[in-house]
């Protein structure tokens, strides 16, 4: 564990009323009052206050006007003193304060390091500082109170459960291994089989949210596609509800890939509005037309628009017949205009697959559509408020490759292997819960996941 003292901006770059820049280490407090000027030295005032005062230089000339909260360990973020130096939000006054910190011997943070140090420092466990993350990427309301019930430790209190439960196993065998004279093996036996198949059960409960919580983590990947001018666009800013996409009468006028978050019930979809699939003559038209089907294979959710008004084209049935073994559904809009289109022909071609019929141009339908997502991946609402869910994907592996050690446990004991061979299984278990929460994971790992943090965080 480094004992430097680091630094870094907190806020993000840009013009606004205020900044942040953090600072962390045994240092901190005296780095930052070797630069202050207020009614108080920084060293002398009480933990967890805020002070007014300015940042000079070497020469003695202000360069900020600031407000510093001082912090002591250990009841901070990082478990150490930490200064936060609150500044004007201009993109020239953030980084001369930042640079007048770092000429104090102090280190620029890296990526993540600030909840590294905090789950190095025993605050919190490596769950929890993933979930940091999460919470940062929200994009919904409900997906930023998964990741809130994941810092808070939901995930980490029912992990250290399992193990506990693993733990009182292995020293049940222990002592049975150490004095055999003292143990029934059928009462043994019994006990292995029960507390493993708890353990595997609730394993099981918990990959059962996985699916949920992957999606409110990362968003489903929706790909709007169609032909030209049925409307593709006309949906992408009616979900929107701004004009992110150019509209016109015009055929192929999208001809790049514009992608935007929405929220749908409580569901972050990553909209994908692509360029109309056709024959065209136009080069850069063509490559949009490339760029749409290579999204295809690429997608969690196909939205097939087609246009109400006119009959199926050669077009929209090769359409449907490459979408149809995808998670698709088939919107009809332009319900306003005289209907031309066979319906009954599209669930032909395409069955069991969800039909929505709207008009975009008269704010009709869209609704349908909303609760036809909801119904196809969250089976029509989103799970209870108290519900520990798994999204993260790194955890996600390891309660498979946990929930299959247990399984080869449970196996071994009914097929009566000496206790002390099961006894691996159970531990290859402890081992791999013990991962997700951070308590036996490899130096390299912590590495790699902080590093996916934004600086200053």
């Amino acid at each position: 564990m480094d004992t430097d003292t680091i630094a870094a901006i907190a806020t993000p770059l840009g013009e606004g009323g205020i900044a942040i820049i953090r600072v962390s280490g045994p240092s901190a407090v005296e780095t930052v009052d070797n630069i202050y000027k207020g009614a108080s030295r920084l060293s002398t005032v009480d933990s967890h206050t805020i002070h007014y005062g300015h940042l000079v230089d070497e020469h003695d000339e202000v360069v900020e006007e600031v407000m510093v909260t001082v912090m002591r360990a250990p009841r901070t973020f990082t478990r150490e003193d930490v200064v936060e130096i609150n500044c004007h939000g201009g993109i020239v006054s953030v980084n001369r304060v930042l640079h007048l910190v770092l000429e104090q011997q102090v280190r620029l943070a890296e990526p993540g390091e600030f909840t590294k140090r905090a789950f190095l420092n025993g605050r919190i466990d490596l769950s929890q500082a993933e979930a940091v993350i999460d919470l940062i990427r929200a994009k919904t309301d409900r997906a930023m109170k998964v990741a809130v019930g994941q810092v808070q430790g939901k995930l980490s209190q029912l992990i250290k459960k399992l193990r506990h439960q693993l733990v009182e196993l292995l020293a049940h065998i222990e002592v049975t291994i150490d004095y055999p004279e003292h143990d029934v093996d059928e009462v043994t036996r019994s006990l292995l089989s029960d507390k493993s198949r708890w353990v595997q059960d609730e394993i099981t409960k918990l990959l059962r949210t996985a699916s949920q919580g992957k999606i409110l983590r990362e968003g489903i990947a929706t790909v709007i596609v169609g032909r030209p001018n049925v409307g593709k666009s006309s949906l992408l800013n009616s979900l929107l509800q701004e004009a992110k996409a150019i509209v016109t009468d015009v055929p192929g006028t999208t001809r790049d890939i514009i992608e935007e978050f929405v929220n749908i019930k409580g569901i972050p979809l990553r909209l994908i509005d692509t360029a109309g699939i056709r024959e065209t003559e136009d080069i850069v038209e063509r490559i949009g037309v490339e760029k749409s089907r290579e999204m295809l294979g690429k997608a969690d959710l196909i939205l097939l628009v087609l246009n109400y008004g006119e009959p199926l084209t050669a077009e929209d049935r090769e359409l449907l017949d490459v979408v149809k073994t995808l998670n698709t559904i088939v919107i009809i809009n332009k319900a306003d205009l005289p209907h031309k289109l066979d319906i009954d022909e599209v669930k032909r071609l395409i069955p069991e697959t969800r039909v929505v019929t709207i008009s975009v141009k008269m704010e009709e339908g869209v609704d349908k559509l909303e609760d036809a997502i909801a119904r196809m991946f969250f089976s029509g609402s989103i799970q209870s408020e108290d519900l520990t869910y798994v999204s993260n994907a790194r955890h996600i592996q390891l309660l498979h490759e946990a929930s299959q050690t247990i399984g080869e446990a449970i196996d071994a004991v009914e097929s009566g292997m000496p206790v002390d061979m099961v006894a691996f299984d159970i531990r290859r278990t402890w081992e791999l819960l013990g991962e997700v929460v951070g308590d036996t994971v490899r130096e390299d790992l912590i590495d790699q996941i902080f590093s996916q943090f934004c600086l200053g965080k």
